[in-house]
């Protein structure tokens, strides 16, 4: 099993704050002989919907040397879960959970948007040290 982020459970203490369920840490999935590990799992019941909603989230902290190789490897997970996902519980939405501060100065560069836009790449800007979500982005 990989390590854990080290905004893991500042992260999932800001979905628990948020109304989220965290229903696996981490998520497991087996997929075309390969086993791989999404960070979390959440759902969320919401009155209109009978069966509520799920999640995956995969946390990064971009505390690294480069940004860009961070961006790369998380791009890289991402995908392949989404893939997986996709064949295995194809009703959880994923999403890449960064800090506010790299979503910032980083996730707003031109390039960087335009990969986000690209490959359909959903955001949870959470706050570290208040242990916050501060925003879904779509």
């Amino acid at each position: 099993m990989p390590a854990k982020d080290i905004f893991h459970e500042t992260v999932k203490k800001a979905l628990l704050n948020d109304g989220w369920t965290i229903t696996a840490d981490p998520l497991y999935i087996e997929f075309g002989g390969v086993d791989l590990y999404v960070d979390l799992a959440a759902e969320k019941v919401i009155a209109a919907e009978k069966n509520g909603r799920k999640i995956a989230v995969e946390i990064k902290s971009f505390v690294g040397s480069s940004l860009i190789t961070e961006f790369h490897v998380a791009l890289g997970q991402f995908i392949n879960y989404r893939i997986a996902l996709q064949a295995e519980e194809p009703e959880r939405v994923l999403y890449l959970a960064v800090p506010v501060d790299t979503y910032h100065n980083f996730f707003t560069l031109p390039f960087v948007q335009i990969v986000i836009t690209n490959q359909r790449i959903k955001l949870i800007v959470y706050n570290a040290e208040q242990e916050v979500i501060v925003e879904w982005r779509e």
